[in-house]
């Protein structure tokens, strides 16, 4: 079939997300027949080099040689089993690897299928520690331009009216502080600490994406606040929660963001890169203490009840299983310093443009955000469509071009990616 037959046969049934969808009146949707390494290639034979990992997921590529044939060797023995009540090896073994690998005392893992079902489970397991304690703390702190996800939890604890303002009648209740990323660190830190004082005693958990502000148009902050941060949240009685589902298995420059920082969180959301974009997982991390909070004779209620029908999926936990192989057998974090100051140099060229206003990098992650554009001009479309005719797949946040490519790229493919969106950029 062509592109032209499947756009029109896809846009009979599908509403897809984060889409206008009257927009494909004008603009092609482009139907994907397969994906190789650094690419994907459309039922016309297009080649696209996919500069934001499919949305931020497949670190490694498409089509994994390493990953395809531990899928296919699980595939022979099981699929999937009910994780209440059975267990298997690969999530067993997923979970002893997580746990060796990240900051102590995160000792204990829960299951589930996605980044926004992650961030749910760990603010209703914060709130139901102190439940079970016989208190009752019904408040969660995040960070202005935060984005933690779109179900409804998720969705309480961001800060992004596009697509949290319509729901705000029947959201749980949460503060706001101002973050590092728009504010000094000092400003921010004074205002976390007001807010914590002022709601001492309300507040279950803080939650925040460490060091990167991903869907908040790719905001940085240093990790010094989160270090601060920590002390605060200690001296105040609430648990610490890490969003590291975009952030998480690299994207920084260290396997995970808090790693720079110093310190350990009481939660850590993991998902995205966990499976190099093969199937959906999310895991959520916490310590022996807040185990031991749910821990109880089954009359006593205290026990914590969330459940998926995927939970624990044991094709995604041995999926997971043969990523954490390629970071250990390949040395993927210290190989990846090459690439990281590859992407620092070859983006200098941006700040001399009278369009950019700054260019910021944090590890594997680039932004280039342009200046003197109205939001109704749509200048990331523009940029998207311009590099797309030159077979560069990039998603502009607005007007905040990012890079987040795979691992895998090649110096080449590094040096196409930037200098194609340079071209473009220039020429607006």
């Amino acid at each position: 079939m062509t592109n032209q037959q499947l756009m029109e046969q896809d846009l009979k049934y599908i509403f897809h997300p984060c889409t206008q969808m009257k927009d494909h009146e004008n603009i092609p949707l482009i139907p994907i027949k397969k994906g190789k390494g650094a690419y994907i290639e459309d039922f016309d034979g297009n080649r696209f080099l996919d500069c934001v990992s499919s949305w931020w997921v497949n670190i490694f590529g498409h089509s994994n040689d390493y990953v395809n044939s531990k899928i296919k060797e699980q595939l022979e023995d099981l699929e999937h089993v009910i994780f209440a009540g059975f267990t298997h090896k690969p999530a067993i073994d997923l979970s002893k690897r997580l746990v060796e690998m990240t900051p102590k005392p995160l000792e204990k893992i829960f299951f589930a299928d996605n980044g926004s079902s992650a961030i749910e489970i760990s603010l209703k397991m914060a709130f139901q520690y102190f439940k079970n304690k016989g208190e009752s703390r019904p408040l969660f702190v995040s960070l202005e331009n935060s984005y933690h996800g779109e179900t409804m939890g998720a969705l309480a604890v961001s800060d992004t009216g596009l697509y949290k303002d319509i729901y705000k009648d029947i959201l749980i209740k949460t503060v706001q502080a101002k973050t590092p990323s728009l504010h000094s660190e000092e400003e921010a830190l004074a205002d976390m600490e007001r807010v914590l004082k002022e709601n001492q005693g309300k507040v279950s958990s803080v939650v925040i994406e460490p060091l990167i502000q991903c869907a908040g148009s790719m905001r940085m902050y240093q990790p010094s606040y989160i270090t601060k941060l920590r002390d605060l949240c200690d001296k105040y009685g609430v648990f610490l929660i890490a969003d590291e589902i975009a952030v998480g298995f690299g994207r920084t420059g260290t396997m995970f963001a808090v790693e720079q920082a110093g310190i350990s969180p009481d939660f850590l959301c993991l998902s995205k890169g966990i499976t190099g974009g093969y199937m959906p997982l999310s895991v959520v991390m916490f310590t022996e203490e807040i185990y031991k909070a749910f821990y109880c004779d089954y009359n006593e209620g205290k026990s914590f009840l969330d459940s998926h029908s995927y939970t624990g999926n044991t094709l995604a936990c041995a999926t997971a299983n043969a990523v954490l192989d390629i970071f250990e057998n390949e040395n993927i974090i210290e190989e990846n310093k090459k690439k990281i100051d590859l992407i620092a140099k070859e983006t200098e060229k941006f700040k001399d443009l009278d369009n950019v206003l700054e260019v910021r990098q944090r590890g594997m992650v680039c932004a280039i955000e342009l200046k003197g554009y109205s939001v109704e001009e749509r200048v990331g479309l523009k940029v998207f469509q311009s590099a797309l005719k030159e077979g560069v797949y990039i998603r502009p946040l607005g007007h905040v071009i990012y890079f987040m490519p795979p691992y895998i790229f090649s110096e080449e493919e590094l040096k196409r990616m930037i200098d194609t969106t340079y071209s473009v950029v220039s020429s607006l």
